[in-house]
């Protein structure tokens, strides 16, 4: 193999990126609600359509985040995967099961994006811009923009190492959760977090 295909192979197998999770917080008590699991203390900040990242914020209009940490004795670990994790929302009797980061990448955005934007409206079918781009009666609408693709891919990494780490983890640890909800942050008065894994059970409850 020359060393041009050598250098396009190590470039295809490269490492992917790993979950790191967010640096937890000094104490159980910086988040807005925690709940003891065994011999583990479970706190998490319900933060609803936006992400949190340690490069800025994004947001989902498709799933809500929680930022959920766990605290415990010196050496401890703990056996996390973000199965173990579910959402009540505004009192429905059915619980919201907690997704794969994965499955939160095609609705990102980030708020701080702003795409090229062409300096006239589009024209109307008789030659006559449109002024504030609605062009002529009738027109499709235009398609929203797209990110260029290495802005989207490292907005992805933001979030796949924010999410929370899987796996038998030393404490204290904290990441990411998303759960699917389309409802506006504004509808929502009541949150329970309920978590049933390794540590034991505990239910967050956020009220507005």
């Amino acid at each position: 193999m020359g060393a041009l295909g050598a250098i396009g192979l190590r470039a295809q197998t490269a490492a992917p990126v790993e979950t790191q999770g967010l640096p937890p917080r000094a104490a159980p008590s910086d988040y807005q609600a925690a709940e003891k699991a065994g011999a583990f203390t479970v706190a998490a900040d319900f933060v609803g359509h936006a992400v949190p990242t340690l490069q800025g914020p994004l947001s989902s209009e498709d799933f809500v985040a929680v930022e959920v940490a766990f605290f415990g004795p010196a050496d401890g670990k703990v056996k996390l995967s973000f199965t173990d994790f579910s959402i009540k929302i505004n009192g429905k009797k059915n619980p919201i099961e907690s997704q794969q980061y994965g499955l939160v990448m095609k609705s990102l955005s980030d708020p701080e994006w702003i795409p090229d934007v062409p300096a006239e409206g589009p024209k109307s079918k008789g030659g006559i811009s449109g002024g504030g781009g609605g062009g002529a009666a009738g027109d499709p609408k235009p398609a929203p923009p797209k990110m260029p693709f290495p802005l989207r891919r490292a907005m992805e990494q933001k979030v796949q190492k924010a999410a929370l780490p899987e796996g038998d983890r030393a404490v204290p640890v904290a990441g990411l959760l998303f759960f699917p909800y389309r409802g506006k942050d504004q509808s929502i008065q009541l949150v329970e977090v309920l978590y049933a894994g390794a540590a034991g059970k505990a239910t967050l409850t956020f009220r507005k």
